[in-house]
């Protein structure tokens, strides 16, 4: 299998696990999730009160430089792992 059919295989896989990871293991998976299938954040950071764009926004920020390849593929990872944990 292909590394995309694998991100893609795993973004599917992570509405199907049984328990809520943790916030932060949330953010690392969208943080992973978007650099792998866009790449670098771009527009400007969420500003206000809304907490949760903010936390979203500075977890992509974090992955800023690694390539859509090496995102994917700690996404797999991330997923494979957590899936252990929580089904």
């Amino acid at each position: 299998m292909s590394l995309t059919e694998d991100f893609n295989k795993a973004a599917s896989q992570s509405k199907e696990l049984t328990k809520r990871p943790s916030n932060e293991e949330l953010l690392e998976l969208y943080a992973l999730f978007k650099q792998g299938s866009e790449g670098d954040v771009s527009g400007e950071r969420p500003g206000g009160f809304d907490f949760k764009a903010i936390a979203k926004y500075d977890a992509w920020t974090s992955k800023k430089g690694i390539s859509k390849e090496d995102a994917m593929q700690q996404y797999v990872d991330l997923m494979a792992k957590l899936k252990e944990q929580y089904q």
